[in-house]
């Protein structure tokens, strides 16, 4: 495929994303899956570190996200388009929204609209935490590929998880601890 034919399919990519995952970054994430499963620009695997790396990066995780994915599929070009592409639906939706907001703000179908897609967001929330728990917690290749239960789970990342989960929930520390804490554990375990 030329670079051309793939800036184009980025961009598609990217614009489809940001006009349908309403909720966030982490709401672009089942798309990001897709894309993972339907192009050579980046894995599963690679997926999860691009998670980790834009959560612990500035800015907002769907831009870090689609920046890196489009880097990988075209360059400093496919990062740049890539990235356009995603924000480009908002920027288009909110100078809509803002010409028409003060006229529709109390009618009642709006108002319904917005209860309606609470619970879809929760949802995309929900199936993107679920797929990073399964790459990053569990182990399941080698689980199918012997059969032995006590590979079900990576440990190493256990290690960090387990500990890390008793820590927030207890002491509530600053996400950058939680985050810099997580990358020197990492570091000594070589996950």
């Amino acid at each position: 495929m030329s670079s051309l034919a793939t800036l184009a399919l980025v961009a598609a990519e990217f614009f489809k994303t940001g006009l349908f995952a309403v909720g966030g970054g982490l709401a672009t994430l089942p798309f990001l899956y897709n894309m993972a499963d339907k192009y050579p620009w980046f894995d599963r695997t690679q997926l999860a570190d691009m998670i980790a790396v834009s959560e612990s990066t500035p800015g907002p995780i769907g831009v870090n996200m689609s920046t890196y994915a489009g880097f990988n599929a075209g360059g400093i070009i496919g990062g740049i388009v890539s990235t356009c592409s995603l924000v480009l639906p908002s920027v288009i939706v909110i100078i809509i929204v803002a010409k028409f907001l003060d006229k529709f703000s109390e009618n009642f179908y709006v108002k319904s609209a917005f209860y309606g897609l609470r619970p879809a967001v929760t949802a995309l929330i929900a199936i993107a935490s679920v797929e990073i728990l399964k790459i990053s917690i569990l182990s399941l290749d080698t689980f199918f590929a012997t059969g032995n239960p006590l590979f079900i789970f990576n440990l190493k990342s256990l290690i960090i998880f387990v500990p890390l989960v008793f820590v927030v929930f207890k002491w509530k520390p600053h996400p950058i601890f939680c985050i810099i804490g997580a990358a020197v554990l990492g570091i000594i375990l070589k996950l």
